[in-house]
């Protein structure tokens, strides 16, 4: 089931983050993705509107959303291929008429799973914070 965040779910959603992060991002240090934790935690989380999807009284995903940004979306990776990720997906877009986000370039499989979900490039640049290269994406509700 999605439901809305609570502050109970905190170590949960940040160890999904952490794990899902390393394991996504294999071209970024892993001591990168530890030094955010904090952020994520104290500055990330506290900012967005986070949903996560609770399965057998554990949280195995989650998003969040910035306004229209789909400011981060991560499934735990020994609950990836589930349909978690579609189903959070979906929840986002029943939450919004249309939705930005970033993904890393090299990212190549959530790319494609962006692009099954409706979105298409909308440009590219650089992450300032890891350096590299990243997709602006859009869906809109039509």
């Amino acid at each position: 089931m999605i439901r809305a965040f609570q502050d109970t779910d905190i170590d949960q959603v940040l160890a999904i983050w952490l794990s899902a992060s390393i394991q996504a991002h294999d071209f970024v240090p892993e001591a990168f993705w530890a030094s955010q934790v904090e952020a994520m935690r104290d500055v990330y989380l506290p900012a967005a509107e986070t949903w996560v999807f609770e399965a057998q009284g554990q949280v195995s995903g989650f998003y969040c959303l910035v306004e229209t940004t789909l400011a981060a979306i991560f499934v735990s990776p020994e609950h990836q291929g589930r349909g978690i990720g579609a189903a959070l997906i979906e929840d986002a877009k029943q939450r919004r008429d249309d939705l930005m986000l970033t993904v890393y370039k090299a990212n190549r499989p959530s790319v494609a799973f962006y692009q099954k979900h409706g979105f298409v490039i909308h440009r590219e640049q650089v992450d300032a914070n890891a350096g590299q290269p990243e997709l602006v994406m859009t869906w809109q509700n039509r």
